[in-house]
């Protein structure tokens, strides 16, 4: 399973002291593009190419939150949702007790430069391996 590392950051956190629901989203890209940047798939350049990678659906399940100073990782495994979708499902887990804080599935596509849907060749094959 694939993960990245975080620390929360104070300014993430709102007026309760808890990580804010949108910091999330943040949270979830981040390691959805260091998964791609492992398998040497290159955001930026796709976007250069014109192929551009959109999420369609995001579904999050918070569990507890977090708070300032905590460590945890997001984790990301790749599946085929359909000919022109692919998903990621993630967790957020806290580091110091292994506590699953979010479950969350992210479906995508990606679009041409004459904004047609397709999945590039390169993430057909993620759902192989």
């Amino acid at each position: 399973m694939f993960s990245v590392e975080f620390k929360v950051r104070d300014y993430e956190c709102d007026m309760q002291g808890i990580v804010n629901n949108g910091v999330y989203f943040n949270y979830l890209e981040h390691a959805r593009h260091e998964f791609l940047h492992s398998k040497g798939i290159d955001f930026a350049e796709l976007a250069r190419q014109q192929v551009n990678l959109v999420v369609v659906r995001s579904e999050m399940d918070y569990k507890a939150p977090l708070q300032s100073g905590d460590h945890f990782v997001v984790t990301v495994a790749f599946e085929a949702i359909s000919k022109l979708r692919f998903g990621f499902r993630q967790q957020v887990i806290r580091s110091k007790d292994d506590k699953v804080m979010l479950e969350a599935l992210v479906i995508g596509t990606a679009v041409n430069a004459k904004g047609r849907p397709f999945v590039p060749a390169e993430l057909g094959l993620l759902s192989n391996k």
